[in-house]
Order: structure tokens, then C-alpha cells, then sequence
């Protein structure tokens, strides 16, 4: 079984990686729907600061999300999102974009590697994309388009009803930017892609858990959800 999960694993990579798409967004936590089940929840996720390449600054970014994991096997899930967000965008030397609230979705798995004693290793891949309403500045139309990706790997532990887990992961940010019929994708600082992910879920009574979790050294970001499993 081990083996099977490791040449998933390997396969996503090789995949993800292909594409120049290994990328920060929320690693949902250790608590994952079991085969043929769902979990379903609410979740806010705030990014504080992230840096894009050269003068183009750094930039901030509230999603609110319907979230939605199916269970494919005991150790394999699909996770989906939908909601609402928007962009706050500050160049260098100029005043800042604000868009507009508008539509974010995004999608991810999780892979559970080990899981005895009350410890998991859980390998994760999560993508958000955010798309808020155009904003004037300077006498042209900007529309804007968030790429938030990563790849996740999670070491928790279960301590009564709380499971404390800590991570790292690569992660990527992009900016893609509309004006005047031109188009760009303003790169995040690829020199500040890794991370450390902090969480903690709290399970309230078995099938309903809040679950927190902080990002720190490629983006200053947190998330906060809460989930019903059935």
C-alpha cells in the first residue's frame, strides 16, 4: 500500500512540475473524509503579504470559501472550494490597485502516507484562483486574476480532541494582470517559495472540527474553517 501511495505521489510530482505548476493556499488539515463520504465547511483565508518578482510589490487577498472533500479511498480525498474574494495590489513607487470582491474556486488532493499511533503523514496539492471585479487607475481598466498554488507535506499528531500538525511546502503565487488589451502574469518572488505551515484542528464531537492554520517565510497567510463530516 505504501508503494502504491509513493508512485502516486511521484506521478503528481513529475506531473505538476511539467507544467512549471508546483506552487500557498489553505492544506485543509489533517482530517480527511473516510472512502465514499464527504466533509463540507466554511473557511476564511487572509494572505497578508506576498512579494511578486521585480517592482511589481506585493499583494494582499481575503477569500471566503464553501468547501467540499470527497473521500475516493481511506488515504486519497478530492478537495474542492467555492466562494468570493479580492485582490490588493501595491507596485513599487505607486499607488495601490484595489479590486473588488468577485468570484474564487479552487481544488486540490490529499494523500495520507502513515497513519499509526495517532500520527499522520499526509502529501497535499491546493490551487485557488480569484477573479474580482476590474478597477480604473491612471485612465485604464485593470482586471486581475489570483494563481495561488503549493504542494504540501504534513506531519500531525492526535492529543485528546486536538490534532497539531506542522508542514512545509513549495508554494507559488501569481498575478495576472489585464489592461488596455495587454496582458502579464507578474511572477511571486520565486526566491521566497518555500514555507512553514503551523495548524491545529479541534474536533468539537467527532464529526464536526475547526481547524486553524498559519503560513509563514514564502507568504504571511492564514486560514481559519469549520467542518461537519457525513
Amino acid at each position: 500500500m505504501l508503494r502504491k501511495k509513493l508512485i502516486l505521489i511521484v506521478l503528481f510530482v513529475s506531473i505538476l512540475f511539467y507544467a512549471k505548476r508546483i506552487y500557498s493556499a489553505p492544506c485543509y488539515g489533517p482530517h480527511m473524509p473516510k472512502e465514499k463520504s464527504f466533509v463540507i465547511g466554511v473557511q476564511s483565508h487572509t494572505i497578508l503579504k506576498r512579494y511578486l518578482e521585480d517592482e511589481f510589490g506585493k499583494i494582499r487577498s481575503l477569500q471566503n470559501f464553501i468547501l467540499l472533500s470527497y473521500g475516493i479511498r481511506d488515504w486519497l480525498c478530492l478537495d474542492l472550494k467555492g466562494g468570493s474574494g479580492y485582490i490588493k495590489q501595491h507596485p513599487l513607487n505607486k499607488d495601490e490597485l484595489d479590486y473588488s470582491t468577485g468570484f474564487a474556486g479552487g481544488y486540490g488532493f490529499r494523500l495520507r502516507l502513515y497513519d499509526q499511533n495517532n500520527k499522520k503523514i499526509i502529501f497535499g496539492f491546493q490551487h485557488i484562483s480569484a477573479h474580482p471585479k476590474k478597477v480604473s487607475s491612471d485612465n485604464q481598466k485593470n482586471e486581475a486574476i489570483l494563481d495561488d498554488w503549493q504542494s504540501s507535506l504534513l506531519f500531525s499528531c492526535e492529543i485528546m480532541k486536538f490534532s497539531p500538525y506542522i508542514g512545509t511546502k513549495y508554494s507559488r503565487l501569481d498575478y495576472i494582470h489585464r489592461w488596455d488589451g495587454q496582458r502579464k502574469r507578474r511572477n511571486s518572488d520565486l526566491t521566497k517559495s518555500l514555507g512553514l505551515i503551523l495548524g491545529l484542528d479541534f474536533n468539537i464531537d467527532g464529526r464536526y472540527w475547526v481547524n486553524l492554520e498559519t503560513q509563514f517565510f514564502d507568504v504571511e497567510a492564514f486560514s481559519l474553517s469549520i467542518n461537519f463530516s457525513f
